[in-house]
Protein backbone atom coordinates (compact mmCIF):
# COMPACT_ATOMS: atom_id res chain seq x y z
CA UNK A 1 0.00 0.00 0.00
CA UNK A 2 2.80 2.31 0.85
CA UNK A 3 4.57 1.44 -2.38
CA UNK A 4 1.48 2.32 -4.41
CA UNK A 5 1.24 5.67 -2.63
CA UNK A 6 4.83 6.47 -3.48
CA UNK A 7 4.29 5.50 -7.12
CA UNK A 8 1.24 7.71 -7.28
CA UNK A 9 3.09 10.59 -5.67
CA UNK A 10 6.00 10.15 -8.05
CA UNK A 11 3.61 10.15 -11.03
CA UNK A 12 1.95 13.34 -9.76
CA UNK A 13 5.35 15.06 -9.40
CA UNK A 14 6.33 14.09 -12.97
CA UNK A 15 2.98 15.32 -14.29
CA UNK A 16 3.37 18.58 -12.38
CA UNK A 17 6.87 19.13 -13.73
CA UNK A 18 5.74 18.42 -17.29
CA UNK A 19 2.84 20.88 -17.07
CA UNK A 20 5.06 23.57 -15.58
CA UNK A 21 7.58 23.25 -18.42
CA UNK A 22 4.82 23.35 -21.07
CA UNK A 23 3.16 26.42 -19.58
CA UNK A 24 6.46 28.24 -19.20
CA UNK A 25 7.14 28.02 -22.91
CA UNK A 26 5.22 30.88 -24.59
CA UNK A 27 4.20 30.30 -28.20
CA UNK A 28 6.51 31.83 -30.81
CA UNK A 29 5.33 35.22 -32.00
CA UNK A 30 4.21 35.42 -35.59
CA UNK A 31 6.53 37.51 -37.76
CA UNK A 32 5.28 41.05 -38.26
CA UNK A 33 4.88 41.84 -41.96
CA UNK A 34 5.53 45.45 -43.03
CA UNK A 35 2.48 47.25 -44.45
CA UNK A 36 2.33 47.19 -48.23
CA UNK A 37 3.73 50.31 -49.81
CA UNK A 38 2.29 51.87 -52.92
CA UNK A 39 4.97 53.29 -55.27
CA UNK A 40 4.69 57.06 -55.53
CA UNK A 41 4.77 58.34 -59.09
CA UNK A 42 6.49 61.62 -59.81
CA UNK A 43 4.00 64.21 -61.03
CA UNK A 44 4.34 64.80 -64.77
CA UNK A 45 5.93 68.03 -65.80
CA UNK A 46 3.16 70.21 -67.12
CA UNK A 47 4.00 72.12 -70.31
CA UNK A 48 3.64 75.89 -70.42
CA UNK A 49 0.41 75.31 -72.31
CA UNK A 50 -0.91 72.11 -73.77
CA UNK A 51 -1.02 72.09 -77.55
CA UNK A 52 -4.47 72.58 -79.02
CA UNK A 53 -6.37 69.71 -80.52
CA UNK A 54 -6.56 69.99 -84.25
CA UNK A 55 -9.73 71.72 -85.44
CA UNK A 56 -11.66 69.72 -88.02
CA UNK A 57 -12.42 71.32 -91.36
CA UNK A 58 -15.98 72.42 -91.97
CA UNK A 59 -17.88 73.29 -95.15
CA UNK A 60 -18.25 76.92 -96.12
CA UNK A 61 -15.81 79.83 -96.34
CA UNK A 62 -12.68 79.70 -94.22
CA UNK A 63 -12.67 82.00 -91.18
CA UNK A 64 -9.31 82.24 -89.42
CA UNK A 65 -10.78 83.85 -86.30
CA UNK A 66 -13.41 81.13 -85.83
CA UNK A 67 -10.77 78.44 -86.21
CA UNK A 68 -8.54 80.01 -83.54
CA UNK A 69 -11.49 80.62 -81.20
CA UNK A 70 -12.60 77.00 -81.56
CA UNK A 71 -9.08 75.78 -80.84
CA UNK A 72 -8.91 77.82 -77.61
CA UNK A 73 -6.18 79.84 -75.76
CA UNK A 74 -5.46 82.18 -78.70
CA UNK A 75 -7.49 85.11 -77.33
CA UNK A 76 -4.73 87.73 -77.46
CA UNK A 77 -3.62 86.82 -80.97
CA UNK A 78 -7.25 86.92 -82.16
CA UNK A 79 -7.71 90.42 -80.71
CA UNK A 80 -4.48 91.57 -82.31
CA UNK A 81 -5.53 90.26 -85.73
CA UNK A 82 -8.93 91.94 -85.44
CA UNK A 83 -7.43 95.26 -84.29
CA UNK A 84 -5.13 95.36 -87.32
CA UNK A 85 -7.85 93.99 -89.70
CA UNK A 86 -5.38 91.32 -90.80
CA UNK A 87 -8.06 88.67 -90.24
CA UNK A 88 -10.20 90.29 -92.94
CA UNK A 89 -7.29 90.36 -95.38
CA UNK A 90 -6.43 86.71 -94.71
CA UNK A 91 -10.02 85.50 -95.11
CA UNK A 92 -10.35 87.48 -98.34
CA UNK A 93 -7.15 85.96 -99.72
CA UNK A 94 -8.14 82.42 -98.72
CA UNK A 95 -11.68 82.56 -100.08
CA UNK A 96 -11.11 84.56 -103.27
CA UNK A 97 -7.74 83.24 -104.46
CA UNK A 98 -5.89 79.96 -104.64
CA UNK A 99 -3.00 81.26 -102.56
CA UNK A 100 -1.91 79.13 -99.62
CA UNK A 101 -1.15 80.57 -96.18
CA UNK A 102 0.72 79.32 -93.10
CA UNK A 103 0.19 80.95 -89.69
CA UNK A 104 2.38 80.63 -86.60
CA UNK A 105 -0.15 81.39 -83.83
CA UNK A 106 1.30 82.36 -80.42
CA UNK A 107 -0.71 80.98 -77.51
CA UNK A 108 -2.04 83.15 -74.70
CA UNK A 109 0.80 81.96 -72.45
CA UNK A 110 3.26 83.31 -75.02
CA UNK A 111 1.78 86.79 -74.65
CA UNK A 112 1.43 86.51 -70.86
CA UNK A 113 5.20 86.09 -70.58
CA UNK A 114 5.70 89.60 -72.02
CA UNK A 115 5.93 92.61 -69.75
CA UNK A 116 2.72 94.45 -68.90
CA UNK A 117 1.63 97.01 -71.47
CA UNK A 118 3.91 95.61 -74.14
CA UNK A 119 1.36 95.54 -76.96
CA UNK A 120 -0.19 98.88 -75.98
CA UNK A 121 3.22 100.53 -76.35
CA UNK A 122 3.43 99.52 -80.03
CA UNK A 123 2.21 101.81 -82.77
CA UNK A 124 -0.56 100.63 -85.11
CA UNK A 125 2.03 100.19 -87.85
CA UNK A 126 4.20 98.00 -85.61
CA UNK A 127 1.20 95.88 -84.54
CA UNK A 128 0.35 95.25 -88.18
CA UNK A 129 3.92 94.28 -88.98
CA UNK A 130 4.01 91.99 -85.93
CA UNK A 131 0.95 90.08 -87.13
CA UNK A 132 2.26 89.87 -90.70
CA UNK A 133 5.56 88.49 -89.36
CA UNK A 134 3.62 85.42 -88.11
CA UNK A 135 2.07 84.74 -91.55
CA UNK A 136 3.80 83.03 -94.48
CA UNK A 137 2.36 83.62 -97.97
CA UNK A 138 2.54 79.92 -98.82
CA UNK A 139 1.06 76.65 -97.55
CA UNK A 140 3.69 74.58 -95.72
CA UNK A 141 2.68 71.18 -94.41
CA UNK A 142 4.46 69.66 -91.41
CA UNK A 143 6.51 67.38 -93.69
CA UNK A 144 7.61 70.28 -95.93
CA UNK A 145 9.50 72.17 -93.20
CA UNK A 146 12.49 69.91 -93.87
CA UNK A 147 12.84 71.28 -97.39
CA UNK A 148 12.09 74.99 -97.00
CA UNK A 149 14.76 77.49 -97.99
CA UNK A 150 15.97 80.01 -95.43
CA UNK A 151 15.30 82.77 -94.80
CA UNK A 152 11.58 82.04 -95.01
CA UNK A 153 9.54 84.89 -96.49
CA UNK A 154 6.75 86.31 -94.34
CA UNK A 155 4.01 88.80 -95.18
CA UNK A 156 6.08 91.43 -93.34
CA UNK A 157 8.43 91.44 -96.37
CA UNK A 158 12.01 90.41 -96.99
CA UNK A 159 15.41 91.64 -95.92
CA UNK A 160 17.70 91.33 -92.90
CA UNK A 161 15.30 93.32 -90.69
CA UNK A 162 12.48 90.75 -91.07
CA UNK A 163 14.45 87.51 -91.26
CA UNK A 164 12.84 84.23 -90.15
CA UNK A 165 14.63 80.86 -90.31
CA UNK A 166 13.19 77.35 -89.89
CA UNK A 167 15.26 74.26 -89.05
CA UNK A 168 14.16 70.70 -88.34
CA UNK A 169 15.51 67.75 -86.34
CA UNK A 170 13.28 64.75 -86.89
CA UNK A 171 9.76 65.94 -86.08
CA UNK A 172 11.07 68.93 -84.11
CA UNK A 173 10.59 72.26 -85.98
CA UNK A 174 12.61 75.19 -84.63
CA UNK A 175 11.97 78.85 -85.54
CA UNK A 176 14.46 81.69 -85.05
CA UNK A 177 14.27 85.42 -85.84
CA UNK A 178 17.48 86.81 -84.34
CA UNK A 179 15.53 87.81 -81.21
CA UNK A 180 13.24 84.80 -80.69
CA UNK A 181 14.00 81.09 -80.54
CA UNK A 182 10.97 78.81 -80.28
CA UNK A 183 9.43 75.69 -81.79
CA UNK A 184 6.11 74.40 -83.07
CA UNK A 185 4.22 72.72 -80.22
CA UNK A 186 1.18 71.50 -82.15
CA UNK A 187 -0.93 71.64 -85.29
CA UNK A 188 -4.12 73.70 -84.92
CA UNK A 189 -5.63 73.39 -88.41
CA UNK A 190 -4.77 72.15 -91.90
CA UNK A 191 -6.57 71.97 -95.21
CA UNK A 192 -5.64 72.39 -98.87
CA UNK A 193 -4.95 76.14 -98.47
CA UNK A 194 -4.37 76.93 -94.80
CA UNK A 195 -2.08 75.58 -92.08
CA UNK A 196 -2.04 76.97 -88.52
CA UNK A 197 0.65 75.88 -86.02
CA UNK A 198 0.84 76.72 -82.32
CA UNK A 199 4.01 78.32 -80.97
CA UNK A 200 4.73 79.22 -77.33
CA UNK A 201 6.67 82.44 -77.91
CA UNK A 202 5.86 85.63 -79.82
CA UNK A 203 8.10 86.07 -82.87
CA UNK A 204 10.00 89.36 -82.65
CA UNK A 205 11.29 90.87 -85.93
CA UNK A 206 14.46 92.94 -85.76
CA UNK A 207 12.69 95.68 -87.69
CA UNK A 208 10.49 96.58 -84.71
CA UNK A 209 12.59 95.78 -81.66
CA UNK A 210 16.09 96.94 -82.61
CA UNK A 211 17.26 100.47 -83.52
CA UNK A 212 17.15 101.24 -87.20
CA UNK A 213 20.44 102.32 -88.83
CA UNK A 214 20.70 106.04 -89.61
CA UNK A 215 19.63 107.07 -93.09
CA UNK A 216 22.56 107.87 -95.43
CA UNK A 217 23.22 111.54 -96.08
CA UNK A 218 21.87 112.71 -99.47
CA UNK A 219 24.49 113.11 -102.18
CA UNK A 220 25.16 116.73 -103.29
CA UNK A 221 23.31 117.68 -106.45
CA UNK A 222 25.50 118.41 -109.47
CA UNK A 223 25.02 121.36 -111.84
CA UNK A 224 23.62 123.80 -109.28
CA UNK A 225 25.82 126.57 -107.80
CA UNK A 226 26.12 126.52 -104.09
CA UNK A 227 24.65 129.41 -102.19
CA UNK A 228 27.15 131.70 -100.50
CA UNK A 229 27.05 131.88 -96.76
CA UNK A 230 25.36 135.00 -95.40
CA UNK A 231 27.80 137.91 -94.89
CA UNK A 232 30.35 136.53 -97.32
CA UNK A 233 30.66 138.27 -100.67
CA UNK A 234 30.95 135.98 -103.57
CA UNK A 235 33.86 136.76 -105.87
CA UNK A 236 32.93 138.41 -109.17
CA UNK A 237 34.87 138.32 -112.41
CA UNK A 238 36.69 141.61 -113.32
CA UNK A 239 34.90 143.61 -115.95
CA UNK A 240 36.63 144.56 -119.20
CA UNK A 241 36.50 148.40 -119.31
CA UNK A 242 39.09 148.89 -122.01
CA UNK A 243 36.40 149.60 -124.60
CA UNK A 244 34.86 152.34 -122.43
CA UNK A 245 38.22 154.06 -121.69
CA UNK A 246 39.12 154.75 -125.34
CA UNK A 247 36.37 157.34 -126.09
CA UNK A 248 36.99 158.94 -122.70
CA UNK A 249 40.71 159.43 -123.43
CA UNK A 250 39.97 160.94 -126.87
CA UNK A 251 37.41 163.29 -125.36
CA UNK A 252 39.87 164.48 -122.71
CA UNK A 253 42.61 165.09 -125.30
CA UNK A 254 40.28 167.22 -127.45
CA UNK A 255 39.25 169.18 -124.39
CA UNK A 256 42.89 169.87 -123.47
CA UNK A 257 43.68 170.92 -127.01
CA UNK A 258 40.80 173.39 -127.02
CA UNK A 259 41.85 174.86 -123.68
CA UNK A 260 45.42 175.27 -124.93
CA UNK A 261 44.25 177.17 -128.03
CA UNK A 262 42.16 179.49 -125.93
CA UNK A 263 45.07 180.25 -123.59
CA UNK A 264 47.35 180.90 -126.53
CA UNK A 265 44.82 183.27 -128.08
CA UNK A 266 44.47 185.20 -124.85
CA UNK A 267 48.17 185.82 -124.39
CA UNK A 268 49.01 186.40 -128.04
Amino acid sequence: MRQQSLSLLFSLILFFLHCTKTLGQSPAAAPVMPPPTTPVKAPPTAPSQAPSAQVATSPGPVDVIKILQKAGHFTVFVRLMQATTEDTELNKELNKTNNGITIFAPSDSAFSSLKAGFLNALSDEDKTELVKFHVLPALISSSQFQTVSNPVRTQAGTGPRVTLNVTTTGNFVNITTGLTNTSISGTVYTDSQLAIYQIDKVLFPLDIFTPRPPAPAPAPELGKPRKAAPGVESPTAPKDISGALTPLILHNNALLLAVSCMVAAIFS
